[in-house]
């Protein structure tokens, strides 16, 4: 683990794999952290420099006062290449991690190779849903959350099937700080990119969870075919494809970004 600064605020970052190898940068989903890519760095790690890091507001960096934006979760990852010296790397996100990397691929294009988009949206509405998520953290902390989170993240057969899986994520939720959790609701909340993300022009991968019950099979369609040349892969999955089916996402990704 390292800390690093970005724009005099400090950012937990860890990096795995040799110097040399291509640099892939992966973005957490909310209420999750940095951890939730555990069970790819063996994998990963042996064909790339797998640079992870804490979302602002979420386990061991910032956690800035409420609300975000998208705008600003995206500068966040490119100040985590700049504060690397890497000039571009591929890229996956899952669910807000992803909203993240459709922010780069539209704003900072020239810092991404190929990127691999799972679980995610460009718009999420609507609007109460996510004011409720912001009530229910402000009244009872992510303890109020984090039932309901597990539930939408993983289908009732697989939670049943790895309790010690289930552990390690709750934990993962219940140490994101609230106000970080907030101020993520309200950046999704308010992005769309819908729009924008028709102008990208990049090697992108579209992974998508046939049980997905937070990003739609729907949602990830939309960016498909919006994006010229997207590829799609469909896994068995809820929310949380990369837990849920880790050899399977593991080895997607892979073959993806080694193309």
């Amino acid at each position: 683990m390292q800390t690093i600064r970005i724009e005099g605020e400090e950012f937990n970052v860890r990096i795995d794999g040799t110097d040399d190898a291509p640099p892939l940068l992966l973005s957490n989903s909310l209420s999750s952290d940095l951890e939730m890519w555990d069970d790819q760095l063996p994998l990963w790690s042996r064909h790339f420099r797998v640079v992870r890091y804490d979302q602002r507001g979420h386990d061991k960096s910032a956690a800035s006062p409420a609300p975000y934006a998208m705008d600003r979760l995206g500068r966040d990852a490119v100040g985590v290449l700049d504060a690397l010296g890497i000039e571009k790397a591929h890229f996956c996100g899952l669910s807000m991690g992803g909203m993240v990397g459709l922010w780069m691929l539209t704003h900072a294009p020239q810092r991404i190779d190929r990127a691999v988009l799972a679980n995610t949206a460009a718009h999420m509405g609507p609007p109460d849903l996510w004011n409720g998520r912001v009530a229910a953290a402000r009244s009872g902390g992510m303890a109020a959350l984090v039932d309901a989170t597990i539930t939408r993240w993983f289908p009732e057969h697989f939670r049943t099937a790895a309790p010690a899986t289930m552990d390690r994520m709750r934990a993962m939720i219940l140490r994101t700080p609230a106000e970080g959790y907030i101020g993520s609701c309200l950046a999704i909340r308010d992005m769309d990119q819908r729009e924008s993300m028709k102008s990208i022009d990049a090697p992108v991968m579209v992974i998508i969870g046939s049980r997905d019950p937070a990003t739609t099979p729907a949602d990830g369609e939309l960016i498909a075919r919006s994006i010229r040349g997207a590829q799609t892969t469909y896994l068995d999955a809820a929310h949380i494809s990369n837990v849920e089916q880790p050899q399977a996402f593991g080895e997607t990704v892979l073959r993806f970004l080694s193309a």
